[in-house]
């Protein structure tokens, strides 16, 4: 069967599934198709997560013109749109009929040079705001230690980590920051590697433990969280310790901390409960504002993880953040 037939026979069997199970009218579907915006951004929205703006910046349109694209397929339930404070953000769906769709398109966009173009011009978007993130950090290294205080107070988040952390062999701390918590780690563990993607983040932490030989065998690694500078099964503990908020693709971040996990290893996450403070996304560079602990573990879930507990921990400004301990199978 050729590619065309094929399609025809595809959309067909969705038809009859639409009709099945009483589904939204096909006109309606085909209707959302019906215009090659609209499947310009659901190219880009099956490989990315994006905000209007990154949508805007990608496709090279009036924010106006693309907001009533967005309206057309979110309602169609082609697109799905995760709200996070004031922004939303957009993934195509991958479920039920409009997930068959959405997956029916995909030989039409590898023929397509737009639609390739599209992806890299949506990826270069992504690697800006990576820079964007990069540069913030390394701006505010020398002052991270009271910035962070004015956050979280005196709340004892990395004693509560440590606290829950098994001893093991080799722990990383995945967005160690300036390191405040690597030396905390060695109590539990007899090698330690902190991982962040702001090298001045890292000189500081790496001149704080020049003066202690017994915190000078900490490893320290510049890199990206959502590919991490670590072998696979290289850790026996894993940590993101308000750290998983920073990630363009936080889900991404949960894939890499499987991959460098050995079998049986603890994954540990501190992060923010969802939250309204759009503050902080200017003060503190935080690109989610918090997560809901549920959706998360989820998706822990699905990346082979299982969930062992969450703890609450009241913050100052209103602010709560959850501790997950969580096993890789």
């Amino acid at each position: 069967m050729d590619q065309k037939n094929l399609t025809i026979s595809i959309y067909l069997d969705i038809v009859i599934q639409m009709n099945a199970q009483n589904s939204l009218n096909p006109v309606q579907y085909f209707k959302a198709l019906a215009d090659e915006t609209r499947l310009r951004i659901i190219n880009i929205a099956r490989t990315y997560e994006l905000n209007v703006n990154e949508i805007v910046e990608t496709l090279g349109m009036g924010q106006s013109r693309i907001s009533r694209h967005l309206k057309i397929l979110t309602e169609s339930g082609l697109l799905t749109a995760r709200r996070n404070g004031l922004w939303t953000f957009y993934s195509a769906n991958t479920e039920g009929i409009a997930g068959l769709l959405v997956k029916s398109l995909a030989e039409n966009f590898k023929i397509r040079e737009t639609y390739s173009r599209d992806l890299d011009a949506a990826q270069a978007v992504r690697e800006e705001r990576g820079r964007e993130s990069r540069n913030f950090f390394d701006a505010i290294a020398g002052k991270w230690g009271e910035l962070k205080k004015e956050l979280i107070g005196d709340s004892g988040l990395d004693e509560r980590i440590v606290a829950v952390m098994p001893a093991c062999a080799t722990a990383a701390d995945l967005g160690c920051g300036c390191g405040d918590l690597l030396p905390m780690l060695l109590k539990k563990a007899g090698r330690v590697i902190g991982v962040d993607r702001s090298a001045q983040m890292l000189t500081q932490a790496r001149n704080r433990f020049a003066a202690n030989p017994a915190e000078a065998v900490i490893e320290l690694r510049l890199g990206e969280l959502e590919h991490l500078p670590l072998r696979e099964a290289e850790t026996d503990c894993a940590v993101f310790n308000m750290a998983l908020h920073h990630l363009l693709d936080p889900a991404q971040g949960l894939v890499e901390a499987a991959r460098v996990l050995k079998p049986s290893g603890s994954l540990l996450i501190m992060d923010l409960y969802a939250h309204q403070d759009e503050t902080l996304r200017t003060r503190f560079g935080d690109r989610w504002l918090g997560f809901d602990p549920e959706m998360l573990t989820r998706t822990l879930q699905h990346q082979g993880f299982i969930l062992e507990n969450t703890l609450e921990i009241p913050l100052k400004n209103g602010l709560k953040a959850f501790l997950i301990r969580a096993i890789k199978k």
